[in-house]
């Protein structure tokens, strides 16, 4: 029998048309091989086009590094306090690291997955009471493209006068009430990583208010150096701004961004359908119309109670790279069991359908359960913990074909006891 392809999580997909190929060659043979050029400027300009609202976009070298400078801009400093989201993926929350601040975890609302805005707003009030000061800003996360609850947050937001930067890396091309993310709060945080809706390999972007502050990040991210005629340095600058080179693979992704869209949109249309009849799954999906998430990946809850083959052997055997196509270094784990995992059966689940070449990986694990940050002020419900315990990430790329998903489904079932 022919062995099957292996279906990955969400790699990213280059058009058909060579747009990429094209515009590396441009910068190559106008010898723009540099963090600047043609290629930086188009993508900044098509990315403005599509998220539109009157925003300008900096296009930097990675979404933390969109994150940092964000945060930097918001007046964020040493001893300052940010409200962030504690359901997110860890570059959320060490770039309030990166400027000795502290992060303060918001657990989630179950509609959503994201931050709990009534929560939100109590932790805010204890702040005061026991730092006396209001946090410097409110970092709100749109987890797997799913729209955070984006008027009772800016509300709280605004009650207290505390700028919003929204994370939405995972978001690019989801609208709350028809409006894209990233274009409510003050900045917005966006990812062009490997396995995000369109890719520049890696690389990222923040989008600003307007001219004046894009000027003022873009001077940030290239070391901010003074208007001398040598290298005068007044403030601390960053090596953040994205490659020429880059940058072309992004203007070329953009032609298929909206293909893009529609197709992730379809895959988890179908995960619902063939999902829907099976007993002890669910999809999850948005709470109403207006949140239109891009679902940059599906994902699924299993049941506790559901049993799942080879569970009696879960976390028996150690994981030797990073789960989820992470291309990283991992350090080894000291011991197979944490007290904060998912159950035995998500477990088993993930091992089964790794057995039968398909990639999937639990849901983030909640900031506030990593030991980096078992010191940080955190205000949490369960919400976030008990769907990390249940919850599973399944293929939604580009590359995922409707005969995958017809795959996938049959080894969910298949392995269920």
């Amino acid at each position: 029998m022919e062995q099957r392809k292996r279906i990955y999580l969400c790699l990213a997909h280059m058009s058909e048309n060579g747009m990429e190929q094209k515009y590396i060659k441009d910068a190559f043979d106008q010898n723009w091989v540099v963090p600047l050029g043609p290629n930086v400027n188009g993508f900044e300009a098509d990315l403005e086009a599509f998220v539109g609202q009157n925003k300008h976009i900096v296009a930097l070298a990675s979404g933390t590094a969109a994150v940092h400078l964000g945060l930097l801009c918001c007046g964020v400093g040493r001893g300052d306090e940010v409200m962030t989201q504690s359901f997110t993926f860890c570059a959320s929350s060490h770039p309030i690291t990166y400027l000795g601040a502290q992060p303060v975890f918001v657990d989630s609302e179950p509609d959503t997955w994201n931050m709990d805005p009534v929560l939100l707003e109590e932790a805010i009030l204890d702040r005061i009471r026991k730092t006396g000061r209001i946090p410097r800003a409110i970092m709100p996360v749109s987890l797997y493209g799913m729209p955070y609850c984006v008027d009772q947050i800016l509300r709280v937001a605004n009650k207290y006068n505390i700028p919003v930067m929204e994370d939405v890396a995972e978001g690019l091309g989801s609208n709350y009430r028809g409006r894209p993310l990233g274009t409510f709060g003050r900045y917005g945080v966006l990812s062009f990583n490997g396995n995000k809706m369109i890719t520049t390999s890696g690389g990222g972007a923040l989008i600003c208010p307007s001219e004046q502050e894009a000027d003022r990040v873009k001077w940030y991210a290239t070391q901010a150096r003074e208007a001398y005629p040598y290298y005068q340095h007044e403030d601390i600058g960053y090596n953040y701004r994205l490659s020429n080179i880059c940058a072309g693979i992004g203007r070329g992704q953009m032609t298929v961004l909206q293909d893009h869209l529609a197709h992730h949109r379809h895959v988890q249309k179908l995960y619902e359908q063939l999902l829907a009849p099976v007993q002890g799954i669910e999809v999850h999906c948005a709470p109403s119309e207006d949140y239109d998430s891009n679902y940059w990946l599906t994902t699924i809850t299993l049941d506790p109670k559901l049993q799942v083959k080879g569970q009696a052997w879960a976390y028996s055997q150690a994981v030797n790279g990073a789960v989820g196509g992470a291309a990283s270094v991992v350090h080894g784990g000291g011991t197979l069991r944490t007290d904060c995992q998912p159950n035995d059966n998500v477990e088993a689940m993930r091992v089964f359908l790794n057995n039968r070449q398909i990639e999937s990986r639990p849901l983030w694990k909640p900031m506030h359960r990593q030991p980096v940050y078992k010191d940080a002020p955190a205000y949490t419900n369960g919400v976030s913990e008990a769907l990390f315990r249940i919850g599973l990430c399944l293929p939604t790329g580009p590359c995922v074909s409707d005969d995958d998903v017809h795959y996938i489904v049959e080894c969910i079932k298949d392995g269920i006891g």
